[in-house]
């Protein structure tokens, strides 16, 4: 408060306790697979197919992760960090020119075919230009110097890295070379192509121990695999294209609930309507186990679709890659409660489907928590089903449904991001009422779109945060209870009409 001194008005402005809590995105998708080119070493958001082709390579008929990712913006998303895998065959190319040392960005025979050349211009300042193999300049870095050049072409440069991929890091500095010739990178080495365990390929098990789904998650040991997801701010959707290994989805899963997010689960490529009435069955076919099955949502059948490097042959892909764009698509038309499910829930960039499925087959197995693809003569290929993992009918979970567990999750995150202010904030009744006013004025917001059942706020929502639930006790250990609760709208799954002949006058 300022002093007074002179007689007069003075003008304060007081805080009005309002920090808007913003809802986090929805439909940012993370896949992981094998692929020709590109970081290994981190996970590396795209916004398009052409952006992936010019990071990743682009399709590759020794891996689904291309083509995954291709029916993922097909189908309507928007963003998707990719986790490259590498077996440890694989070799990075490298190049010395004027005296420095560079390597490609990640393991491959692609970088063999890059060029570098140095040109100088002062004795303290050179350029440097990346070429590919056709002598066509890639990248060019203008007057760099010593103390300079390290930190620009590893932040910049989409191609090379003074980064070691033995130990990790960078020369502290570097001589400012003398001009050179054109110097090729060598060495580049694609490596084991890793295939996940589909029912059909990957019989070897490399693939699932590139994805390290319980690698190291404390430093200094580096992360790798899927786990390099977590130094991603936000991801919503996991994929991992052809995965069926039971172990392993069950693993992923509980990283999807470490995470808030949602595991998009392909079926086996050997999966039939018959050897799934009993329930859903992995690459062993024998069925998933785990405390977090309601973070994910099971497919089947596989898709049919155009391949580009065959001709435009039709070929068999699994379905998560189309699934993801489906819900990023329903997210941003209709919300994140609604079932990415329906007659709006085409499937694009699909030719057919593995099976065609009859209403009875379609009939046994939803009950099973098998969400099918279908086939319909206006609408096309669909998706057909909106159950968690653990929406089999005898489970009897709270988490039945897709839309459900994914509207909790949004709040989860929402909530935690929204609510960082309130740490170290004096916990008494003012900041119990700045609570319930943020928190209500979000969760208000979702209910005027239309987010939850009911006609009444009361009816959709309520915020409790006092003294009821806020005890001395827990005041004292530093603990403030926020407790949200929202009534879910659930699916019309089933949708019966009743005809009735109505009697003569008589």
């Amino acid at each position: 408060m300022s002093a007074f001194t002179y007689p007069g008005v003075y003008i304060q402005e007081l805080s009005s306790g309002v920090h808007t809590i913003t809802g986090v995105a929805t439909s940012i998708a993370a896949f992981a697979g094998w692929a020709p080119k590109g970081p290994t070493t981190e996970a590396v958001l795209v916004q398009s197919f052409s952006d992936y082709q010019r990071q990743f390579g682009g399709l590759d008929a020794r891996s689904y992760l291309g083509y995954a990712v291709n029916q993922f913006f097909a189908n309507g998303g928007q963003q998707a960090y990719i986790v490259r895998l590498a077996w440890t065959d694989a070799a990075v190319a490298k190049v010395s020119v004027g005296g420095l040392t560079l390597w490609a960005l990640g393991p491959g025979l692609y970088a063999n075919g890059l060029q570098v050349t140095v040109t100088s211009t002062s004795a303290t300042a050179f350029n440097l230009q990346v070429l590919n193999a056709s002598s066509v300049v890639l990248e060019t870095f203008l007057n760099l110097s010593a103390t300079s050049a390290v930190a620009v072409i590893d932040n910049d440069s989409q191609y090379v890295t003074f980064v070691s991929p033995a130990t990790g890091l960078a020369p502290v500095s570097i001589t400012v070379p003398a001009a050179t010739a054109t110097v090729a990178l060598a060495g580049g080495l694609d490596g084991t192509v890793l295939m996940a365990k589909d029912g059909v390929n990957g019989a070897s098990g490399d693939f699932e121990t590139a994805l390290n789904v319980a690698g190291a998650v404390t430093l200094p040991a580096p992360l790798t695999g899927v786990r390099l997801l977590d130094r991603v701010d936000i991801f919503n959707l996991l994929c991992v294209p052809g995965e069926a290994d039971e172990t392993t989805v069950s693993a992923l899963t509980g990283y999807c609930n470490t995470e808030r997010a949602f595991f998009i689960v392909d079926c086996p490529q050997i999966a039939t309507a018959a050897n799934l009435g009993s329930g859903p069955i992995g690459a062993a076919s024998s069925g998933f186990s785990g405390n977090f099955l309601d973070h994910s949502a099971y497919y089947f059948p596989w898709i049919q679709a155009p391949d580009p490097l065959a001709n435009n042959r039709p070929r068999l892909f699994p379905p998560s890659g189309s699934v993801a764009g489906i819900y990023a698509f329903t997210d941003a038309n209709r919300g994140v409660w609604k079932a990415p499910a329906g007659i709006d829930a085409s499937l694009t960039g699909v030719s057919g489907l593995q099976y065609v499925l009859t209403d009875g087959e379609n009939g046994t197995l939803n009950p099973q928590a098998i969400n099918c693809l279908r086939q319909f003569r206006v609408y096309g290929d669909v998706v057909w089903g909106a159950r968690t993992l653990q929406g089999n009918d005898q489970a009897g979970s709270q988490w039945k449904y897709v839309p459900i567990r994914r509207l909790a999750l949004f709040l989860e995150s929402s909530l935690y991001d929204g609510t960082q202010w309130v740490v170290f904030e004096p916990n008494d009744e003012t900041l119990w009422g700045q609570i319930r006013l943020n928190v209500g004025a979000f969760m208000q917001g979702l209910f005027l779109q239309g987010a939850f059942q009911g006609t009444t706020p009361q009816q959709a929502y309520f915020v409790k945060c006092d003294s009821e639930n806020n005890p001395q006790a827990s005041i004292d250990l530093g603990i403030v209870n926020i407790l949200v609760g929202f009534a879910p709208l659930y699916p019309a799954e089933f949708v019966v009409i009743q005809i009735q002949q109505m009697a003569g006058q008589i």
